[in-house]
């Protein structure tokens, strides 16, 4: 018998986070591993009379894909991925693994040239955004729970519980995080210039004529922060990453970065600084920031090297390096989208144009009423 919880997710996710409509065409993308969540969601998107299109990926895929990928084959591009991407009324991604350690022993020159192959597929995927048409769901697993040092079944219930599945009724209790989050959204949307700080950050940005974005649940699930696409050469100052940075499975340690007008002119680890230098030189979108972002979910209070979940933790702020928002009015272009993550629970401070608004974790009463 199926998990209920996984049968709620199911639905939360048709009904809210997409809202399929009769006749639409929903595609799934996920890993064999999520079976149970894939015959769910195929059963909602049935009974709401939609048409649901899967494509599971193997056990092992990637592990083969780039121990056999000649040059030529890491380069390409796969036009039946594009045309489905224009042809699906919606998408939903679901994010599992039964192996988070499968790529650690790639070469990242590999990984970063397949990558770099995939900009026209990330350039039409994240325009599509703005339609409302995707959705990115967890699955838990055995892999995802060891990685977050917890038990299978304590990792279950982090996972469902971040999604409010325990709630008596999680769609209304989305819809009140969503008008809460609405009041700081409009806040941020008069300001002009944003500055973190706390012992590990002073990093200033400009954000005049940018859209702030309340991320309640449509789009991710978990959800749980506001984000924005900073003026392209505006950040400056230095952030220290509070938390590792996980790329394609490699964890990058201890990053600090430091901007000037916009650009990273300084970058550091303690581990994996090659991979970070690889990674800056993806292409130019790479070294500057495509969002900022503060984390909002209370049910998410612990690190689990699954940027699914960390970034939405309460108390954090987060920076991408990459491709940026349509949705936020961004102009930054990259191959890659890169989550970095700082705490702020501990003397940490955010202004608007000179303003408090923001204090170890918590915003002050006056921005969310």
């Amino acid at each position: 018998m199926v998990d209920e919880r996984i049968s709620r997710l199911a639905k939360l996710t048709v009904e809210y986070s997409l809202g399929v409509q009769k006749g639409q065409l929903i595609g799934i993308g996920a890993p064999f591993i999520a079976e149970p969540l894939i015959r769910e969601l195929v059963r909602e998107i049935l009974k709401v009379g939609a048409h649901p299109y899967t494509r599971v990926s193997l056990p092992r895929g990637q592990e083969i894909f780039y121990r056999y990928a000649q040059d030529h084959q890491l380069d390409y591009v796969n036009p039946i991925t594009l045309y489905a991407l224009e042809k699906v009324d919606g998408y939903i991604v679901v994010y599992s693994s039964e192996n988070r350690k499968a790529l650690t022993n790639v070469d990242p020159a590999k990984q970063a040239r397949s990558a770099k192959a995939q900009t026209e597929v990330n350039k039409l995927f994240m325009s599509r955004l703005t339609e409302g048409w995707y959705s990115l769901i967890p699955f838990p697993s055995a892999s995802l729970a060891q990685e977050a040092g917890m038990g299978t079944e304590e990792y279950e219930d982090f996972v469902y519980g971040a999604c409010l599945l325990d709630q008596k009724d999680p769609i209304k209790a989305w819809q009140k995080i969503s008008q809460t989050q609405a009041k700081i959204v409009a806040y941020l949307d008069a300001k002009e210039t944003i500055h973190f700080t706390s012992k590990d950050v002073d990093l200033t940005a400009r954000v005049k004529g940018r859209k702030w974005i309340n991320c309640d649940g449509h789009i991710n699930m978990p959800d749980g922060e506001v984000f924005t696409s900073p003026i392209e050469d505006s950040v400056d100052g230095t952030i220290r990453f509070s938390y590792p940075g996980i790329f394609q499975g490699k964890e990058v340690v201890d990053v600090s970065l430091t901007f000037a007008k916009g650009k990273v002119v300084k970058a550091t680890a303690e581990k994996g600084q090659d991979l970070l230098d690889r990674i800056l030189q993806i292409d130019e979108g790479a070294q500057r920031l495509g969002e900022i972002a503060i984390g909002t979910n209370p049910g998410i209070t612990k690190f689990t090297k699954n940027i699914l979940f960390d970034e939405k933790m309460t108390g954090t702020i987060h920076c991408a390096l990459g491709n940026g928002f349509k949705d936020s009015l961004s102009k930054n272009e990259s191959a890659i989208h890169w989550d970095l993550l700082a705490d702020m629970t501990h003397n940490g401070e955010i202004y608007a144009d000179g303003e408090l608004f923001y204090k170890n974790g918590k915003f002050l009463m006056k921005v969310i009423g």
